[in-house]
């Protein structure tokens, strides 16, 4: 418990069994060698990438709704049963969305991988004007089909207004799968393209 411990906290192998071997009085005492804990933490890390980064998404979904039979997600495989996109939800941002998803900002800016998967959020305010999650998604590219997917997934009522960027994708996306949603640009999006292209008038 303790190796692990130590390892999770980011203690480098040397210095925690060092630190172990001082509160036991000793190297012999312990019990094991440096080896014997470095196999150890490599029999670990063989075990967790057994399953895949995709198979450990999984059993932590599988974990959610085990715990709370709300939580929610969607997977879109390709045509070789790859998966392309994932899409999550846990139990309060359903109930965020269903109290507060009349208004929703829709922003795929993020990056956060080396993979440089697209991590896009579905968000907008509480009625304390705090910022509220109501879903999330890490997709594989940003055309129609991503998006009309996504909008799918995020299944319920639809919002009454969406902001996004100027991507014609998500235009049509949106137009696709929320005919009666009004689409707006985001002001932020808006004054970026301004600045870029107008700033001498700014």
């Amino acid at each position: 418990m303790e190796i692990d411990l130590a390892y999770d906290s980011g203690i480098k192998l040397k210095d925690s069994y060092e630190f172990m071997a001082r509160q036991v009085g000793g190297r012999d005492a312990l019990g094991y060698t440096k080896q014997d804990q470095k196999n150890y933490h490599y029999s670990k890390w063989k075990k967790e990438q057994k399953c895949g980064k995709a198979g450990s998404l999984f059993k932590y979904f599988q974990k959610q709704r085990k715990e709370n039979p709300s939580y929610y997600y969607a997977v879109q495989l390709d045509a070789s049963k790859l998966i392309t996109n994932i899409f999550w939800a846990d139990a309060q941002m359903i109930v965020d969305y269903k109290l507060f998803g009349d208004v929703v900002s829709f922003d795929t800016t993020y990056r956060i991988n080396k993979a440089y998967r697209t991590l896009a959020m579905f968000v907008g305010f509480n009625h304390h004007r705090e910022s509220a999650i109501f879903g999330a998604a890490l997709l594989y590219d940003e055309t129609i089909d991503t998006f009309q997917w996504l909008f799918e997934a995020m299944s319920g009522k639809k919002p009454n207004t969406i902001f996004t960027d100027q991507d014609p994708a998500k235009a049509k996306a949106v137009s696709l799968v929320m005919p009666n949603t009004y689409h707006r640009l985001c002001k932020w999006h808006l004054m970026q393209n301004a600045l870029k292209r107008v700033n001498h008038l700014l």
